[in-house]
């Protein structure tokens, strides 16, 4: 939620130097009215319009968001008539600097500030709110479905070991050797089911997120085992950025992680594995100035797997990180989900966008330090 900005990031204007903006969540441009041009921009708003603060200060309105009668209306508004605050849902641009961009559809603010001479602006982009808030009820609803089969599964434990056992039992005893192939089944699909219940369990146990981990390294050793599973038809391509940090997590858990979402893709693109035209395309890079879960990390891990496969069923697009939910025929259901509370561990997000043709799932985590190293 935006406060007004005599409220909030214009009441800190009369008080500190504009460097105390640099650390909001939301965009900020401070302009100068008589010539319509940029200021100060803080770190948020140079990833919002994709440019540095260099070059946004000195650029003019017109530059970044073309002519935009709306938004010089509100600039009038606060300046002429004196008015404290507008705000508006707007599309911003882009203008002659930003011709390359896709429009912003944003919550604009602007506050006047105690220099007669300049203006706040302050904007957060409406999918990213939405997105947000999307993300809140989908973790909510996740969690609780795990919550629900962690509780299932400790009440399926104990009975389940109980039928192993008796089974093994009436083996022991049928005089019938023949029998024993209704024994066999009640044992065989008690392990079954019993693994299924460990993997369940799994996730909940304490990781070990107390090492320095290659992220390059992780996804070298998925890159792998993929292969090596469809050696033909599927490409995996690799967009590394190696300069990234290390990430502070759990090797084996992060292999695990990827690993469900790589293989998921993988068995997704059966047809065009068929045809040799499966690609799957491995992409790191470093995101900045992130809000995950409420708390506000400088630099993020942005790991990317993409697919050119069919897409995710519309019915199921919404509820894929649920357990026991599966596109596939005969899957389990608990890739995604594993992979989801593993990403979670390490203080993170995962997500997908998904139509015909293309898939993306997207899984951010900071960059931590151990605490002795800091």
């Amino acid at each position: 939620m935006l406060r007004k900005p005599a409220e909030g990031a214009a009441k800190a204007a009369l008080f500190s130097p504009y460097s105390a903006w640099d650390q909001l969540p939301n965009a900020v441009l401070v302009v100068d009215y008589d010539h319509q041009m940029v200021v100060y921009a803080n770190p948020m708003a140079e990833v919002s319009l994709d440019l540095s603060r260099k070059i946004l200060e000195g650029l003019s309105i017109h530059d970044l968001f073309g002519h935009h009668p709306e938004l010089i209306k509100m600039l009038d508004a606060v300046k002429i008539d004196q008015i404290e605050a507008q705000r508006q849902d707007l599309q911003l641009g882009p203008g002659p600097s930003r011709a390359d961009h896709q429009p912003i559809t944003a919550h604009m603010v602007v506050g006047a500030l105690e220099d007669p001479n300049l203006v706040l602006m302050e904007w957060l982009p409406l999918d990213q709110q939405l997105q947000s808030e999307r993300d809140a009820r989908l973790l909510q609803q996740v969690e609780a479905n795990k919550s629900l089969m962690r509780n299932l599964a400790h009440e399926i434990k104990n009975p389940l070991g109980g039928i192993r056992g008796a089974a093994q039992l009436l083996e022991y005893e049928l005089p019938d050797r023949s029998l024993h192939e209704y024994t066999q089944v009640i044992i065989k699909e008690s392990d079954r089911l019993q693994t299924l219940v460990d993997r369940l369990l799994a996730p909940h146990r304490k990781q070990h997120i107390d090492d320095y981990v290659n992220i390059h390294e992780v996804l070298e050793r998925v890159r792998s085992l993929v292969l090596a599973e469809f050696p033909q038809g599927l490409t995996i391509k690799r967009n590394y950025d190696t300069s990234l940090p290390d990430l502070l997590g759990d090797k084996e858990a992060l292999i695990q992680a990827v690993l469900n979402v790589v293989h998921n893709a993988a068995q997704a693109l059966r047809n065009q594995i068929a045809e040799g035209t499966a690609v799957i395309e491995l992409y790191t890079r470093v995101a900045r100035n992130v809000t995950i879960s409420k708390q506000r990390y400088k630099l993020a891990l942005d790991l990317h797997v993409k697919d050119n496969g069919p897409g995710i069923p519309e019915e199921i697009k919404d509820k894929i990180f649920f357990p026991l939910v599966s596109g596939k025929e005969g899957g389990s259901g608990l890739g995604l989900t594993l992979a989801q509370t593993y990403v979670q561990q390490h203080f993170g997000f995962i997500g997908c966008s998904s139509v015909p043709g293309s898939t993306d799932f997207q899984m951010q985590m900071p960059f931590r330090m151990k605490s002795g190293d800091a």
